[in-house]
């Protein structure tokens, strides 16, 4: 299973990786053409952007690890473990709850999004804000089995060893 989290992390990287260079190319194509050749190339914004937003989605979903979210933890690290356990319980199952409500009228928005294309690549807008449906099933997957691993009464500290971003 360790070999098939680290491999699953190393494709999910490098597809990361893979979007910053396209991202950073995109860029710098776009300083050049603005600066250097004084003729602005309309595309490369639009560009910028979605790959900017499959980037944070995609990154978030597979790659960031539990102790580097941001997080607002004074009270769960003022408390005794017996009552960080169900803080991490409860804050689990609300993110499962709350995600997999808004799962469907998230879907359909972003199905709706399908008669609209992006202005200059004329990429549907369905599949450019889908990497959000990813993100969201990502998440329930990831707190499903946070929620799983503490009520086995493993608690953080063994958490944040782990790549809780990794499914």
């Amino acid at each position: 299973m360790k070999s098939l989290r680290s491999w699953f992390l190393k494709i999910s990287e490098g597809i990361s990786a893979l979007m910053l260079a396209a991202l950073f190319l995109t860029f710098i194509l776009q300083i050049f053409s603005r600066y250097v050749l004084n003729n602005p190339i309309g595309w490369t914004v639009e560009a910028c952007l979605t790959i900017w937003v499959w980037l944070v989605f995609w990154s978030n979903s597979f790659i960031v690890k539990y102790e580097d979210q941001i997080t607002f933890d004074l009270l769960y690290d003022a408390v005794k473990p017996n009552i960080r356990r169900i803080f991490a319980l409860i804050s689990s199952l609300a993110i499962i709850v709350g995600m997999a409500i808004s799962m469907y009228p998230t879907w359909d928005w972003i199905d709706f999004l399908k008669i609209k294309k992006s202005s200059l690549l004329f990429i549907p807008m369905r599949t450019v804000f889908s990497i959000y449906m990813i993100f969201m099933v990502a998440t329930i997957v990831i707190y499903l089995m946070r929620f799983i691993r503490v009520t086995k009464n493993i608690l953080d500290d063994e958490d944040k060893n782990e790549n809780a971003g990794v499914l």
